[in-house]
């Protein structure tokens, strides 16, 4: 298993318009195995930060049993317009796809959708925007950006859920901040962090620093 850190603005896979994408550099990550690896999961394009490859056949099927079996923790960062009135809680809504098309992937709240839970805690808030750090119980696409955006919150530079225009206005404010595998039954579960990208460092220090003033000890 390697565990990279994705910068924002590359797609993981190769899309229909074409562009950079992450899979055709990962020729350079085989380390003396025959092969390439591949990813065992997925960000979206504008998201930054841990993303998991499996080294070979086997590690693949390992791996995907245990994204599929939820027993992989994820944490996110993100920063949203507005914010929770209270400090921790969860958002409990079913998603499913806008469109029946395959290559439409924009999702929103349905009732007959897929079951989708997140959990979020407050880390700082400052100017009208809030740092969330946010756990996808459930892996459904899109699924931390299209519940921010149903409870009022929508993250910030978020062009297809939220505000964001995509034209110069502020980058997607998501980043998979770290990742933890149970990936030896009798060894401690490997834990990997991934520090915030550029876009993000300097506003999240602002609105860390608005927490610990509001709490001093």
């Amino acid at each position: 298993m390697l565990v990279i850190d994705k910068p924002a603005g590359i797609a993981v896979h190769p899309g229909p318009g074409g562009g950079p994408n992450l899979t055709a550099s990962l020729e350079g990550l085989r380390f003396g195995l025959p092969r390439r690896p591949e990813v065992a999961h997925r960000l979206d394009k504008d998201t930054s930060g841990c993303l998991v490859l499996g080294r070979h056949r086997q590690a693949l099927i390992r791996l995907g049993k245990l994204f599929a079996g939820s027993k992989v923790e994820k944490t996110y960062w993100a920063v949203v317009e507005g914010g929770p009135d209270t400090d921790e809680g969860e958002i409990d809504l079913p998603l499913a796809p806008r469109s029946p098309d395959p290559a439409n992937w924009l999702m929103k709240v349905d009732p007959a959708g897929q079951a989708s839970l997140t959990t979020w805690r407050v880390l700082g808030r400052a100017d009208g925007q809030t740092w969330l750090e946010l756990r996808p119980v459930t892996g459904r696409t899109h699924q931390l950006r299209v519940h921010c955006a149903a409870q009022g919150w929508p993250i910030l530079g978020d062009a297809a859920y939220g505000s964001g225009s995509g034209r110069g206005g502020p980058r997607l404010h998501l980043h998979a901040r770290s990742i933890t595998l149970p990936l030896y039954p009798k060894k401690p579960p490997i834990h990997v962090e991934a520090p915030p990208p550029a876009h993000m460092a300097e506003r999240l220090a602002r609105l860390g620093e608005s927490a610990s003033m509001q709490n001093p000890g």
